[in-house]
């Protein structure tokens, strides 16, 4: 699932935009097609899904075509995401400075661009890689472009569409690695995906009123109902508790990370119920911030006990 976790001040258009466009490198522009900053987080997870499914000597050759297939895939999920939501992002101040909008590219170059991106990953993939974790880059990239994004002017419930290619990259690494699609691969999955719900709803909340003037039915509406979104985060932050620990019964961790996770999780739910009494942008916020904490920590407690329980 893919969104600008920061605003990108007022809304520009007309004589402004046009005059800043020859000021930008056209790489740049590319650049900001792709969003490097959301690929780059997504390939760690791919990277920990490969780590983790390998039980021996790993292949450093094998991994780094892995990455650079997958990374081209999500480089076009990015584009054609963007292709697609060009006349909603020209509505809403955080994405109306991008390419598409702004007017500095037209909308053929960036689906050639995207389209040509996903071609080349399903080339290294299959080439390199392996025949399932093309089908399932794939996938993935459908479901995002296809489905997610285009319901996100039908229903609100496309965010739970949407958490699902957001929980594909570390499965995508384990069927990269030879994994199959067993215990280890849904549990990777599971926690991914709900790990999303309060970091997507605290993002939503803080720019409901925008998503609203694009036409996104997104969860939150522009008037939510009062505790509604903050009842939400606190019961998929309540539920990421026991989801995590099913990393440990598939035997990817031991003890050790089933206490990290737990106390994580711990504090993913105050950082909820925070936001549940006082929904402010103050307290969307610090729970969006403690997202962000959360789900590299406990990547990092997961590869560290794993490798622990190896040695």
């Amino acid at each position: 699932m893919s969104v600008l976790l920061d605003p990108q001040g007022t809304l520009e258009l007309g004589a402004t935009l046009t005059a800043r466009a020859d000021a930008i490198p056209r790489w740049r522009e590319y650049l900001v097609l792709i969003k490097p900053r959301i690929a780059v987080m997504g390939l760690v997870t791919v990277a920990l899904g490969f780590l983790l499914a390998t039980t021996g000597e790993w292949s450093a050759v094998t991994l780094g075509h892995s990455l650079l297939g997958i990374g081209l895939v999500a480089a076009s999920c990015s584009a054609l995401n963007q292709w697609l939501e060009r006349d909603s992002d020209r509505l809403m101040a955080r994405t109306a400075n991008r390419p598409l909008p702004s007017g500095r590219m037209s909308p053929h170059e960036v689906l050639a661009f995207g389209l040509g991106l996903w071609l080349v990953g399903m080339v290294e993939l299959i080439c390199f890689v392996n025949g399932l974790s093309a089908v399932l880059a794939s996938a993935t990239l459908l479901l995002y472009v296809a489905v997610y994004t285009p319901l996100k002017r039908q229903t609100s419930f496309c965010t739970a569409i949407g958490a699902i290619p957001g929980a594909m990259p570390p499965v995508l690494g384990w069927v990269a690695a030879g994994g199959e699609l067993d215990a280890g691969a849904f549990a990777l999955f599971a926690t991914l995906f709900v790990w999303q719900f309060p970091h997507f709803l605290a993002i939503a909340w803080l720019y409901r009123e925008q998503y609203a003037a694009a036409g996104l039915r997104m969860l939150p509406q522009t008037r939510p109902a009062p505790r509604v979104t903050g009842w939400l985060c606190v019961v998929y932050a309540l539920a990421l508790i026991p989801v995590s620990l099913l990393l440990k019964d598939a035997a990817l961790a031991g003890d050790v990370f089933a206490l990290i996770a737990v106390v994580l999780g711990l504090g993913y739910v105050a950082f909820s119920v925070r936001f549940l009494l006082d929904e402010s942008v103050r307290t969307a916020r610090q729970l969006l911030w403690f997202s962000l904490v959360y789900l590299p920590a406990l990547l990092l407690a997961l590869t560290w006990d794993h490798w622990r329980l190896l040695s």
